[in-house]
Parts: structure tokens; C-alpha cells; sequence
């Protein structure tokens, strides 16, 4: 085997340990391959650097492999992301410590070796490819991350991954409930709490029950209720965005998989960031089963709630279920028993905020914020009177009709 700066790195790539879940990244199991070919023939050798480029190309990081290096370190899970996302480094054995940065180092010294100095190595051992060798476009390793741009700081790591989090729920801040599993949200509403008019009261129950939650004092299941485009959903996903740094995600959960709730239990119980599961546009129709489910999640399961995650529903109904004059005429002996198991879903939900329609006043004032926050010159009368247009045909008044309005002001 050559005894070469660009095998050498490659072996001690081999011996990662805590963050040897990177060696599973494409970027870097082809650089991995790249290295290892350095003591192989030609044609392998040419192959493997081929394919990496090629690689690096279609992920548009030709320039800035270091960083994406380090980005998949960053965002890996194993002992020590998880305990610092928790705050608990500190508490972690003298050897994992040890390991880590050991590991550190390796993936700095993956980050100073360029493409040049892998390409002279190979050349020295075969110089008849000298003109093939230097025709190779070279990739740039640009620079890394902030973390790993210095010497090993157990503290600064610690600090990254306590404000945000680790593995998938580093890279990503929202993700919903699907196939079993839960999957990232690639390109989440980008909404904040700034782009709100009105509603304050409302907003700000929720977001004191979310500081509490996070803040581990006392805090509930919540409710978001009332007219239709009041702003409900996107208080939800505004509060996921405004709090994330502070080790807050957000997990999306359809109704009609309400049933998979203890499996999503499992997979976010033991994580040391906390969960807000989000349920949109609630409602069920009469014993509807996932109607069942949802009542055990709230109170009484035996799957409960873990200590880490909230429940945030927004439903058009104060009342969840759908109820018609039919029900109350039943033939059931305990018809009141049979009314309050209806009823009782909504009143399980430890905090209810009512968003209703806005009054005229408060409808037109959304427009002129939304209206001054567009740019859009435009005289005060002709704006309301295009407003109040805008919302006889839209069938009322809402925070999203006004938005709509504006959105077809900048067309």
C-alpha cells in the first residue's frame, strides 16, 4: 500500500467512531472511495475520481467540499450530538470525549487535503499519466464550518447542537407524519410572527403556553378554533419558526393517522428537543374512530403524551365532532351520556383560543399593513373601498381575504 498524505487520511477515515453514521453520506463515501483508490490502478483510480466529481457536480458543491464535510458532521446523531443537544455533554464518559475529538480531527485533516495534493501523490507513483492527470478538473474544498474552522471546542459544539438540535432535526426545522414514519418538510412556510395584524390577544395565549412548554413549567394542549382563514394554521407554523433556535420543531400528523400516535411516541419520546404536533383542520364525523384515538392521546392512554411534545389542533368547530339533529334524536336510553361523549373531545384540550372574523375596522387595518408592507401606493379610499369589494365577493371578511386582496394589488 503507498505510503501517501491522501492514504493516510483515508485510514484514518476508516477508524471514525462516534461520527461514523457520515461515512453513510454519498458526498463523502465517494470521497472515502477516492481516497482508498489512490493505491489502485489506473483505470480504478481515474473511475473513482471521476464519479466523486461527478458527485459533487450534481449537488453543486464542486466548490465547497469542506463545508460539506462538516455540514454532515454537524448534522449527524450518535452519543454526543444527542447529549449536547440536551445539554448534557458534560456528563459524558472521559473516553466518548475522547472519541469525539479524535474524530474531530480527522474530519479537519478530510477538509486540508485538495484535490491537487491527492492528484501529485497519484502521479508520483505514475508519472506516465502526467498529461491525463493534470487535464482533471479539480475540486475546490472551499471553506468549512464555523464549528470545525478551529482547534477542538467541546463548548462550541455543545452550544451548536443545543440551539439546534441534532440529526434530521438539525438540518431541518418542520416535518410531517408519513408512511409510518416521520419525514422533513423540504421547503416549510418560511411565515414569522412579525408578518401578523391583529389577533394579538389570540397569539399571544399561544405563544406564552409554547415558552412555558419550553421553559418546562406548566403548559397544555391547545385548541385553535373559529372562522375559516383567521389565521389559525399559520400561528402554529409562525410559532414553530419563531422558536426553533430554541430547540422547538414541529411534526405534522393527518387525522386519519391519529391511530399511529404511540409509534410516533417512540421515535420522539428519547430526543432532547421538544415537539409540537400539529393537527390541521380537525374534525370528525360521528364515532368516527380516529375521533377514539385522539380522546386517549389527550387524557387516559396508555400511549400518553410524552413530557417532550404538545398537541396544537386548529379546527373551523369549537365543538370537534360533527353533530346533527339526527344524533339527538337517538334511541339510546342515556341520551345526555350519549350527547357529552360527543361533546367532550374539545374540552380536553387544556387551552381553547377563538379566532373569529374580524370587524370592518380591524379587517380594513390588515389591508393597510399588509398594503405598507408590499410597497403599494395607493390612496386610502380607493384601497378600502377595492378592500370591502374584494370581500363582498369573497363572501366576508378574513385575514386571508385581505391578504388575497393585496396579493392581487402586486400583480
Amino acid at each position: 500500500m503507498p505510503n501517501t498524505k491522501t492514504f493516510d487520511t483515508y485510514l484514518k477515515l476508516c477508524s471514525l467512531s462516534v461520527y461514523r453514521g457520515i461515512l453513510s453520506r454519498s458526498a463523502i463515501k465517494g470521497y472515502r472511495n477516492l481516497l482508498r483508490a489512490s493505491g489502485w490502478a489506473p483505470e480504478e483510480f481515474l473511475s473513482a475520481y471521476g464519479e466523486f466529481l461527478s458527485l459533487l457536480c450534481e449537488r453543486s458543491v464542486s466548490d465547497r467540499l469542506a463545508y460539506t464535510i462538516t455540514e454532515a458532521a454537524l448534522f449527524d446523531e450518535n452519543a454526543f450530538t444527542l447529549a449536547a443537544a440536551g445539554g448534557k455533554a458534560d456528563k459524558l464518559p472521559e473516553a466518548t470525549v475522547c472519541a469525539v475529538k479524535n474524530d474531530y480531527e480527522i474530519i479537519r485533516s478530510l477538509c486540508s487535503l485538495d484535490a491537487e495534493d491527492i492528484i501529485s501523490e497519484y502521479e508520483q507513483s505514475h508519472p506516465e499519466l502526467k498529461d491525463i492527470l493534470a487535464a482533471l478538473p479539480r475540486f475546490k474544498q472551499g471553506e468549512p464550518a464555523e464549528e470545525f474552522s478551529s482547534e477542538f471546542d467541546i463548548e462550541s459544539l455543545q452550544s451548536f447542537h443545543k440551539r439546534n438540535g441534532c440529526g434530521m432535526f438539525a438540518r431541518y426545522k418542520a416535518f410531517v407524519w408519513r408512511d409510518g414514519d416521520i419525514r422533513p418538510v423540504e421547503h416549510p412556510d418560511k411565515i414569522s410572527l412579525d408578518d401578523f395584524t391583529g389577533y394579538e390577544t389570540q397569539r399571544n395565549k399561544v405563544i406564552e403556553n409554547t415558552t412555558a412548554f419550553l421553559e418546562n413549567k406548566t403548559c397544555n394542549n391547545c385548541l385553535l378554533y373559529g372562522d375559516m382563514g383567521a389565521g389559525k394554521s399559520s400561528t402554529v407554523k409562525a410559532i414553530g419558526n419563531a422558536f426553533r433556535s430554541k430547540g422547538l420543531r414541529i411534526v405534522e400528523m393527518p387525522k386519519e393517522r391519529l391511530m399511529d400516535f404511540p409509534i410516533l411516541v417512540d421515535k420522539i419520546a428519547g430526543l432532547p428537543m421538544k415537539f409540537i404536533i400539529f393537527i390541521d383542520d380537525l374534525s370528525f364525523r360521528h364515532q368516527d374512530q380516529s375521533y377514539t384515538s385522539l380522546k386517549a392521546v389527550l387524557e387516559g392512554g396508555l400511549a400518553a403524551r410524552p413530557e417532550n411534545a404538545l398537541i396544537y389542533a386548529t379546527s373551523n368547530r369549537r365543538h370537534l365532532v360533527k353533530e346533527s339533529w339526527q344524533d339527538r334524536d337517538t334511541d339510546d336510553i342515556h341520551r345526555r351520556d350519549n350527547m357529552q361523549e360527543t361533546l367532550s373531545l374539545s374540552d380536553r384540550f387544556g387551552l381553547a383560543v377563538c379566532y373569529s372574523n374580524p370587524a370592518k375596522q380591524e379587517y380594513l387595518d390588515i389591508v393597510h399593513a399588509l398594503a405598507r408592507s408590499a410597497n403599494i401606493t395607493m390612496s386610502s379610499e380607493e384601497l378600502e373601498a377595492g378592500a370591502e369589494r374584494f370581500a363582498l365577493g369573497r363572501g366576508g371578511r378574513s385575514p386571508r381575504c385581505a391578504k388575497q386582496y393585496v396579493e392581487s394589488l402586486m400583480v
